[in-house]
């Protein structure tokens, strides 16, 4: 996956803002002003691609116990994000599976008043 591919399919999801709220490095990318997915842009010019994912724990476990390339979140909790290195074997599929289920995460954590705003939104 390229880093045109991540960008424009994290900001295809449904009420999705983009933000650098850390510093000019890290792109954030959030739904009802909660984070689902972030990546060093300098790592992407370094060529060592990586995004960080929210996950469900126990499918975070089975994730890094299966997959080489995906690592407790580096900078995040453990228990709940994963570190997903892009250049490695994943496909581009597989990886926006890992971007719905972290965004899926996220909004099921909003209040309900919150999700139908975002339901509501015309994409």
């Amino acid at each position: 996956m390229n880093l045109e591919t991540f960008y424009e399919y994290c900001l295809s999801k449904k009420g999705t803002t983009e933000h650098f709220p850390f510093d000019e490095d890290t792109l954030v990318f959030k739904v009802g002003g909660k984070i689902f997915a972030l990546s060093s842009l300098s790592q992407w010019e370094k060529n060592e691609q990586a995004v960080n994912l929210k996950c469900d724990p126990e499918r975070a476990q089975e994730l890094r116990a299966e997959y080489d390339e995906i690592k407790p979140g580096f900078h995040m909790s453990k228990v709940h994000w994963n570190t997903i290195a892009l250049n490695g074997n994943l496909s581009t599929a597989f990886v926006k599976e890992l971007i719905d289920h972290s965004y899926e995460l996220v909004f099921k954590s909003l209040t309900k008043k919150i999700q139908n705003e975002i339901i509501e939104l015309e994409n």
